[in-house]
Order: structure tokens, then sequence, then C-alpha cells
């Protein structure tokens, strides 16, 4: 029996449903599944790099990546990201053999957007300018959304995110304008995430956009997307990208495409409360 050797990096990951969804895939078509994941929020010296040159060298299959490493992740593929990523300047799933730099958060959003929401975006205002928002934004972009503006504590980051896409980068101060002004509103930072909790938009602003996405899934009734709820916006969940993002990495280890009709009713059963 073919087996699957593959895990997560990534800080705090404990509530992480990917082994789970990886082993829904493996069991229905005949694969042996073998996870390791690796909490580096304590490591205050952990080494992206030479971490996965170990597992490379352990024989794994790959290794999936989230925050804060995605960047890092695609830094180390190099001129091996897939076609289509390699100007995304984060990677979220490596794969050793052959060895290759995917972004699953991409293609993931480009299919869970057209799934759930399946409508134009418009113009969206996005929070955060990280490695899911070097997925996210790029691929709203492509789904023809205009004019796109982004913001981050880090204002290098988003104007380096701006740079990439095409999209525009703002200062935190005037975020209120453009958000009040977006047809589609997109959270890519962690604020929201249990235990911690929060909002990275001020509800009062929720009431003339048509669409909120919240990169968070743990929970996945966060506060901003309740108040999208309340105001009457369609919501895309973190957990919506997660199913697709699963379904996505799945194939990139293995070659297989799931069907997702017959997948995605029992990935549905690990969403969070």
């Amino acid at each position: 029996m073919k087996t699957l050797t593959c895990g997560l990096i990534g800080e705090n990951i404990g509530a992480s449903r990917l082994s789970r969804a990886l082993g829904i895939m493996c069991a229905d078509h005949g694969i042996d599944l073998t996870f390791t994941a690796i909490d580096t929020l304590d490591m205050a010296d952990f080494d992206f790099d030479a971490q996965v040159d170990i597992l490379r060298h352990d024989g794994w299959t790959g290794v999936t990546v989230t925050h804060p490493w995605k960047t890092l992740a695609a830094d180390w593929a190099g001129d091996t990201m897939v076609p289509g990523t390699e100007t995304l300047g984060a990677s979220n799933t490596l794969t050793f053999s052959p060895l290759a730099g995917h972004n699953t958060d991409y293609t993931g959003f480009l299919a869970a957007f057209t799934h759930v929401l399946d409508r134009p975006p418009g113009s969206v205002a996005v929070a955060g300018a990280g490695g899911v928002a070097r997925a996210i934004v790029p691929a709203l972009i492509s789904l023809g959304a205009g004019p796109v503006h982004v913001w981050d504590r880090n204002m290098d980051a988003a104007r380096d995110l701006a740079a990439r896409t095409g999209a525009i980068a703002v200062d935190g101060s005037d975020a209120a304008e453009v958000i009040a002004d977006a047809e589609g509103l997109a959270n890519c930072t962690p604020v929201g995430m249990a235990p911690h909790g929060g909002t990275p938009f001020d509800a009062t602003l929720l009431d003339r956009q048509a669409w909120a996405f919240d990169a968070v899934y743990t929970p996945t009734a966060t506060r901003f997307l309740n108040d999208a709820r309340a105001a009457g916006l369609a919501v895309l969940t973190g957990f919506d990208l997660f199913r697709f993002m699963a379904l996505e990495s799945f194939a990139a280890y293995t070659g297989i495409a799931p069907d997702r009709a017959a997948t995605l009713p029992k990935l549905d059963m690990l969403r969070p409360g």
C-alpha cells in the first residue's frame, strides 16, 4: 500500500484539521498516512530551511507550511514553484519528489470563491499582507477584483504585496474609507483566531458591502463574519477555504485529484464550532 508521509510546520497549530482531512482522502484512495505536526511556537531558534532539508532527507513526501513560514517556504522552493504561483512570494505546500513549491491557498481560494459565492468580487478591502494575503490578493485579482486595497501593520509588506499584484497599499489610518467603499472585505490576518478573538473590521462600517471572507477558521463563526452576516453580507469562511485547500494539497502530494462532490461532504464533518 502506498504511504503519504507529510506534516505541518507552523505556530499554534494544535487545532489544525489537516491531518484528519488528508486521512479521509487517503482512506478513500487506499493510501496509508503518516502525519507529524511541528509546532514552532516555542522554538526561538527554529531553522526552517534546516528542518525542511531534514524532512526531505528522511524520505517525507512533503510538508505543509503555515504562519509564519510561508514566505520562507517560497524562498526554499526557489525556481521550483509550480507555474502560476512563481510571483506569489509564499508557499504553503512543499513536495520533495518531484521537488516543487505549491500554493494551495491560492488555488483553493479560487475554487472556494467560485463554489460558495459565485459572483464577481468587485472592489475589495483586505486586512493583512502576510503569507495568506500573498495568495488571496492575487487570487482575487485573477477573479477580476478591482481595485483591491490592502493594509498591514507592516507597511513594507503591504507595499511589496501591492507591487507584486497591482493592488493598492494604504495606511491603516485610511482603512475605514476603503472599507466603506468596498464591495468585498477580506481578513488575511490572525485576528479573530481562538482563543484571542477580536476583529479587524469595525462592525459599524459593515453596511454597504456584498460579501466578506475570513481566513481564520478556528472558530468558523468569527466575530467579523458574525458582524458581516448581521449586516446582510454573504460570507466565505476560513473553513470553506480549508476544505478546498485540503483537496488541492492532497492532489499536490499524491497526484490524485479527489472527486469534489464526493469528498466535500466528508470534509464538512470536520467543521469546527
